[in-house]
C-alpha cells in the first residue's frame, strides 16, 4: 500500500474539553438513550476524545453524578412555601416531586447510585423542620421524610415505566370472578392515568402527623 492510500491515524492530542461540555454531553446521553448507558467511554465517544480527557476533569462516574445532580437542582427556584407547618411540608414536598418529575432519571440515580445533591437539601431541611414544628421529635421527623420520599420516588417511577394499558387484560377478566375490576376496563387507563400525587401526599401527611 503506498504512501498515498494509506489510511491516516490521528495524531497528537485529543481536544480540549471543559467540564460545561461533559456535563451537556452526559446529560444528551441520558436524554437519549438513558441513565444506564452513560459511561466514561459512551460520554468520551459523544465527546470525540477520550475516556482519560474526561477523568481530568471528573474524578469517576459517581464524581460526574453528583455534579449533574448539583448542576440540575441548582436551576431550580425556591418557591415561597407558606408559614403553617403542614401547609409548607406538604408544599416542599410537592415541589420536590414536580422538579424530579420532569427528569425521573434523577431518581433512578438517588435511589440506585445512594448520591445526594448538596444543593437539593434544602427540601430536605424544609421538610424535616416543618415535621418538628408540627409537634415531632427529630428522630420521627426524618422518618416522615423517609415516607414521604419512597412515596413520591415511587409515583415518579412508576408513571416513567409505565408504557402499555391494561385494559386489554382487565377486558378479558371473567365478570363472574373479577366483576368490579372488569366493569371498570374501559375505564381503567383513564383513573390509573390521573394525577393523583397531591391528594396521595395530604392523606399521607394527615396519617403521619396525626
Amino acid at each position: 500500500m503506498s504512501d498515498s492510500t494509506r489510511p491516516r491515524v490521528r495524531q497528537g492530542r485529543p481536544p480540549k474539553i471543559s467540564r460545561p461540555e461533559i456535563l451537556a454531553a452526559a446529560r444528551r446521553v441520558i436524554d437519549d438513550r438513558g441513565i444506564g448507558r452513560l459511561t466514561m467511554r459512551q460520554l468520551a465517544t459523544e465527546l470525540g476524545t477520550t475516556p482519560m480527557a474526561i477523568y481530568y476533569h471528573v474524578q469517576n462516574r459517581d464524581a460526574l453524578l453528583l455534579l449533574l445532580l448539583d448542576d440540575y437542582a441548582g436551576g431550580v427556584d425556591r418557591p415561597c412555601l407558606p408559614d403553617e407547618p403542614r401547609a409548607r411540608l406538604v408544599a416542599a414536598a410537592t415541589t420536590m416531586h414536580d422538579v424530579l418529575a420532569r427528569c425521573p432519571w434523577i431518581v433512578e440515580v438517588l435511589t440506585a447510585e445512594d448520591l445526594v445533591a448538596g444543593s437539593a437539601l434544602w427540601i430536605v431541611e424544609t421538610i424535616v423542620d416543618a415535621a418538628v414544628a408540627c409537634g415531632l421529635g427529630p428522630d420521627e421527623a426524618v422518618r416522615v421524610y423517609r415516607t414521604i420520599w419512597y412515596y413520591t420516588a415511587g409515583e415518579i417511577i412508576v408513571r416513567a415505566a409505565r408504557r402499555a394499558s391494561d385494559a386489554e387484560v382487565l377486558g378479558r377478566l371473567d365478570p363472574a370472578t373479577h366483576p368490579r375490576l372488569s366493569s371498570l376496563a374501559e375505564r381503567w387507563p383513564a383513573l390509573t392515568g390521573e394525577d393523583t400525587y397531591r391528594h396521595g401526599l395530604q392523606a399521607l401527611v394527615a396519617g403521619l402527623l396525626g
